[in-house]
């Protein structure tokens, strides 16, 4: 039940309001000298305190300290300086009430136009001092929020300015009124002043709730829209924007391009997938990202000279960081089509290369060798996305989100799967080939990052199979298979004899391939994918299929939830699977068991959940 609502107070509402006294008392200074040079010349009287005030004499402004204005000493170390009558008097009278008029001249207090505060950066404070609880406290800004929030709500007579960034705009708005601020400056600056100290307490709450055996229920973080974009997830829902968190910085610079939404999604969740990736193998990491989850991903392992012919890189050079790319692009290169991309490692030249010929809309890594920085901005023209990624970012521990009006929090999913998650196997067959582990853990990790239900299969270093966004867990053992076996028969000496005219393109190459092995063509698709060789190709059987995929063997899957019956078990044999990773915990976990253990199979239960 709602208590009673304040009156409003009368006031005097004008349009421009002379600046004739400001309140100036900064953290950062920078700024002050154009700004302290500018109100000198305007002839404002200024109030301040401690050092701004003796930087702002230095430029010969007529500054007054605010103790001596109030006649009250700064004191217990500097805690107390601005809390006072006469200084929020100042500030929150309301011009033309009689009232206020006379109490302000009975108790002299002066009338403050203009107030410029920035705050003490407490996020700075925290960083560098975060086990040092007191030294925390004593970074939290009391006088500055305080009068922020006097100033803007008295906006009708008060400017209120709290970043260097404004003072450009603040002395272009008063040299366009004679030396006033228009009540539409007021409120714009107000309304960015409430924002600025409702962020200052979200970073403190959210600091203070993880300082504490009982956290309180309201939670609280901010957003600060960084860069604008061109759309959110479609064309019609606008505006939209890429917002730093809590007070922070972004996890990664954008050096070229312009990212958009989708974009942006694809560039966080694929850098973590890397970033995970590289930290539990060892090895240099890639990821083919599209629509929030990855085509494929990859360690840095050599190729084959099958692999290079394949995936037509066999005149290319191949360092770790460039295979790891090839085998992640060439998990599913139909869908890789326009992805973007993740390195968990610098990129090389001979990476950079590799990429320069793929159709892709941008990477993002830690960082580039500047030749191939250089060839990357130049892809598309320019409009080449790139984005170096701050490796020590420290992403926060819990995640906020709004579905439909609800707002959701939970705790980040940091768990790191490596090696110790492959321990528990509950099979008869207990060997895990230490190649077997390397496909398992890449796996998991990409699962991780997959939409769920999700399955992905995995052989010799590489996603060969991902099956994403399924209701049921055996239709992603099965879409997922589809891709592994379109995988292995693109190997087929059919597929690799296809005789392509001369012109055609790589991606169309790559297409017509997949279309040839998957073989169910209307007429009218068949006629125009001929155009693309020179003569017609011999049909590759559902007999020569099924004979080359006999081949297939060590292949290795990973679930982000429990097999829930020996279905997915059963379609993997026929993909070659030998190993098994699953978080077990299923009534059919013994069904499951039983089925692995009559194809052979390893099987490891990860007590780890991945939905995602």
């Amino acid at each position: 039940m709602g208590g009673p609502t304040l009156a409003s107070v009368s006031a005097e509402t004008v349009d421009k309001v002379e600046i004739k006294t400001a309140l100036v008392s900064v953290f950062d200074k920078a700024g002050l000298e154009d700004l302290g040079k500018y109100l000198a010349a305007k002839g404002v009287h200024i109030l301040s305190t401690g050092g701004t005030a003796s930087k702002l004499r230095s430029l010969g402004c007529t500054v007054q300290d605010v103790a001596d204005y109030t006649g009250s000493p700064e004191i217990l170390d500097g805690r107390v300086k601005t809390l006072h009558p006469k200084v929020h008097g100042g500030l929150l009278a309301a011009r033309g009430n009689a009232g206020h008029e006379a109490e302000m001249e009975k108790h002299g207090i002066r009338k403050i136009d203009l107030v410029i505060v920035n705050l003490y950066p407490f996020s700075e404070a925290v960083a560098k001092n975060e086990k040092d609880f007191a030294t925390c406290i004593e970074n939290i800004d009391i006088g500055g929020p305080a009068m922020i929030r006097a100033s803007a709500k008295n906006n009708a007579a008060v400017t209120i300015c709290t970043s260097p960034a404004q003072y450009p705009t603040l002395m272009k708005q008063m040299d366009e009124n004679a030396g006033c601020t228009t009540f539409n400056f007021r409120k714009n600056m107000a309304a960015a002043a409430y924002a600025l100290t409702a962020s200052y307490d979200s970073m403190v709450s959210s600091w203070m709730a993880g300082q504490v055996s009982e956290p309180p229920t309201k939670q609280t973080v901010s957003f600060e829209i960084e860069r604008p974009l061109k759309y959110g997830c479609n064309p019609h829902q606008l505006p939209a924007g890429l917002c730093s968190v809590g007070g922070g910085k972004l996890p990664f610079e954008v050096v070229s391009g312009v990212p958009g939404y989708i974009n942006l999604l694809d560039a966080v969740n694929a850098w973590q997938l890397v970033h995970e990736l590289g930290q539990a193998t060892g090895l240099p990491a890639a990821a083919s990202f599209k629509h929030v989850s990855p085509a494929g991903a990859a360690v840095g392992l050599p190729l084959s000279d099958a692999d290079r012919i394949v995936y037509e890189v066999k005149d290319k050079e191949l360092t770790p960081t460039a295979c790891a790319y090839v085998r992640a692009r060439n998990a599913d290169p139909m869908c890789s089509f326009g992805d973007f991309v993740a390195i968990s490692s610098e990129v090389d030249v001979a990476t950079a290369k590799i990429l320069k010929i793929e159709v892709s809309d941008g990477i993002i890594a830690p960082s580039f060798v500047p030749e191939a920085l250089d060839i990357l901005k130049a892809k598309k023209g320019g409009k080449f996305i790139v984005l170096k990624a701050d490796p020590d970012f420290k992403i926060p521990e819990k995640e906020y989100r709004m579905v439909g009006g609800l707002g959701f929090m939970q705790k980040r999913n940091d768990a790191l799967f490596d090696a110790s998650k492959l321990e528990k196997v509950v099979t008869t067959q207990k060997n895990l080939t230490d190649a077997a582990k390397k496909d398992l853990i890449l796996a998991s990790i990409a699962i991780k990052y997959t939409q769920s239900n999700s399955v992905g299969y995995a052989k010799d270093g590489m996603m060969v199979g991902v099956g994403a966004g399924q209701q049921s867990r055996v239709d992603c053992v099965k879409l997922a298979g589809r891709k592994v076996a379109t995988w292995w028969l693109r190997f087929h000496p059919k597929v690799q004899g296809l005789s392509f005219k001369e012109g055609v393109k790589r991606q169309d190459r790559v297409n017509a391939r997949v279309r040839y092995i998957e073989g169910d063509m209307e007429e009218a698709e068949r006629t125009m994918w001929l155009k693309n060789f020179d003569m017609a190709p011999e049909p590759l059987t559902p007999e020569e299929k099924a004979s080359f995929l006999q081949g297939l063997d060590n292949v290795s899957i990973s679930s982000d939830a429990f097999f829930p019956f020996r279905d997915s078990i059963d379609h993997a044999k026929r993909l070659g699977v030998k190993f098994v990773a699953q978080p077990g915990g299923s009534v059919a976990d013994e069904e499951v068991i039983g089925a692995c253990n009559t194809y052979g199979m390893a099987m490891a239960f990860t007590d780890l959940r991945l939905f995602h």
